[in-house]
């Protein structure tokens, strides 16, 4: 086995990444972009900010103004408020409202985009479950629903039903989506999925060991895939519970594997 490559030292002329939630015990991406930028022999590193909601636009405003700090990288529950943030948004912002990265251009202005949609469709395909031509689910139409939502439209899926607990979020997305991809999006009043074969919780729900599931197992069908964009835990009680009736399960670290790619390309890493 190789050895993984030693992180550079931390010096004055280290380049900065921060990763933007509330809260950030659970983020990922410092654990699996770090060892991407040291391979790459960058000077630079990846931090978790805790940020809460109040204090949002200070911490984006004040980071913005740090003059080696390169990008950011944005999870729950900012993903919709930092789009305000951001001097220009990519087109895929446009579409689901949310972004997840932001970088700063070279004449100091940051630009915006999301790549959770295409990182999950990526993750889903890499994982042998191809979405083109199925009948998909969604619960969460957060920052990273609106965008996984999106991306599977976009990947082929025929037939999506999407749930929100927020029905006029769920309602504005339907109708952004409707416009691109028409009669193929179905808002769903409650969380019931059934003759689904890949069923997505993009809600937090899950997060915390005694969390409600997202949504009834009961009626998917067998050989249905069930997703989860929780990261941490890697086990959440839904994947849990769908493996035990013998579904097919996708975890969440897939979504931001299928993201790196990206990532390496919006930043210029290489």
């Amino acid at each position: 086995m190789t050895a993984p490559t030693p992180a550079a030292p931390i010096g004055g002329t280290t380049r900065l990444y921060a990763v933007l939630g509330d809260p950030v015990a659970q983020v990922q991406a410092p654990a699996l972009i770090n060892p991407l930028l040291a391979a790459l022999h960058r000077d630079a590193v990846v931090v978790p900010v805790h940020a809460r909601p109040p204090h949002l636009e200070t911490v984006v405003r004040g980071l913005q103004r740090v003059e080696n700090l390169d990008g950011l990288f944005v999870t729950v529950p900012h993903k919709v408020a930092v789009r305000s943030l951001a001097d220009r948004c990519g087109p895929t912002v446009d579409i689901v409202g949310s972004a997840n990265v932001l970088r700063r251009e070279p004449d100091g202005t940051w630009l915006a985009e999301n790549f959770d949609g295409s990182g999950f469709v990526a993750g889903l395909v890499a994982a042998g479950h191809d979405p083109r031509g199925s009948r998909a689910a969604l619960v969460g139409t957060g920052g990273a629903g609106s965008a996984i939502a999106a991306a599977l439209l976009a990947a082929g899926v025929e037939h999506l039903l999407v749930h929100d607990t927020d029905t006029a979020k769920l309602d504005a997305l339907a109708a952004r989506l409707d416009a691109l991809w028409p009669g193929r999006v179905h808002p769903l009043a409650a969380p019931t999925l059934e003759d689904t074969d890949i069923a997505v919780n993009a809600t937090p729900l899950g997060l915390r060991a005694h969390d409600p599931l997202p949504f009834p197992l009961e009626p998917l069908p067998p050989g249905c895939v069930v997703a989860d964009i929780i990261m941490k835990p890697r086990e959440t009680r839904l994947l849990r519970e769908a493996a035990a009736r013998g579904h097919r399960i996708h975890h969440g670290i897939h979504m931001l594997e299928g993201q790196l790619n990206s990532y390496r390309e919006f930043f210029d890493l290489r």
